[in-house]
């Protein structure tokens, strides 16, 4: 019995400590737990002295242009409000710049380094840059996005670069022309070796009405102006429309097809009149 007892004492003692060390465990992991306040519509400063008596780490993620928070303030944030994180926990925040305020630069055909200064001068990001096989000088913008004077999320803008390509090869990937002006695609074709045809979507005017096939007339004396009454015919010509202002709405082949040197690219743009021209 006496060694019974000391058996079941020593469980007993060994049952304790577990307890307490499960106990004390579930303390220390939830004691460093806390709950992620809502830095939404605070200033970075309000945000930074919540995070702080919290014992988070604040991080300013991205900033995106907003009509309805002012500039300044908490658009978002992760982990969410009320999510259980712990302490030292990072919360990625992203801040309003209020509403856009500048315009997108026109780059296409500058240099790489030209063209970074412009945006930057505006305020903006360089955002992603790549390259695609193109005749002529290498890191020369052949697109952007987004086009000029585009409205836009994001402080920011991302380039397609030339780059040399294998001479012995005359076949390259279409780059896109859609959203840019008709200048600025014709620049970015020409640095590629590219032709562009441009078509506006709505038919030109009448300039007047076709006269059917006039019955024949008296002969007239050779340099006499024709009788009073006797209907003329108007010759067929050409018609032509001014280089077109609107952005190009779209283009074939598409961007990402296969091209060779010298091919031709259809593009059609919103115009008041319309036409084809070479």
């Amino acid at each position: 019995m006496r060694y019974f007892r000391l058996i079941l004492g020593a469980l007993a003692m060994i049952f304790v400590a577990m307890l307490a060390a499960i106990v004390t465990m579930r303390v220390a992991l939830h004691g460093g737990e806390v709950t992620v306040p809502n830095f939404a519509g605070m200033s970075i400063t309000e945000a930074s002295n919540a995070a702080l008596s919290k014992r988070l780490d604040l991080k300013i993620d991205n900033k995106f242009y907003s009509t309805v928070v002012p500039a300044g303030r908490i658009l978002s944030q992760a982990p969410a409000a009320g999510s259980t994180v712990r302490k030292k926990w990072q919360v990625r925040v992203t801040v309003s710049l209020g509403p856009q305020q500048v315009s997108i630069p026109d780059v296409v055909g500058q240099p790489q380094r030209e063209a970074a200064m412009n945006i930057r001068r505006m305020s903006l990001d360089l955002g992603a840059i790549a390259h695609i096989g193109a005749p002529g000088d290498p890191d020369i913008v052949l697109a952007q996005t987004p086009p000029p004077n585009a409205g836009v999320d994001r402080p920011q803008v991302s380039l397609l670069l030339s780059q040399s390509s294998d001479a012995s090869s005359d076949t390259f990937v279409m780059p896109s022309f859609v959203g840019m002006s008709y200048s600025n695609a014709s620049r970015a074709a020409a640095a590629i070796g590219l032709r562009l045809t441009y078509v506006a979507d709505t038919p030109p005017p009448a300039t007047a009405p076709a006269a059917s096939t006039p019955a024949p007339a008296a002969a007239a004396a050779p340099g006499a102006p024709p009788a009073a009454g006797t209907p003329t015919t108007i010759p067929a010509a050409v018609v032509r429309v001014a280089s077109p202002s609107g952005p190009v709405l779209s283009q074939k082949p598409e961007a990402g097809f296969r091209f060779s040197k010298g091919d031709t690219v259809r593009i059609s743009f919103v115009h008041g009149s319309a036409g084809q021209n070479q």
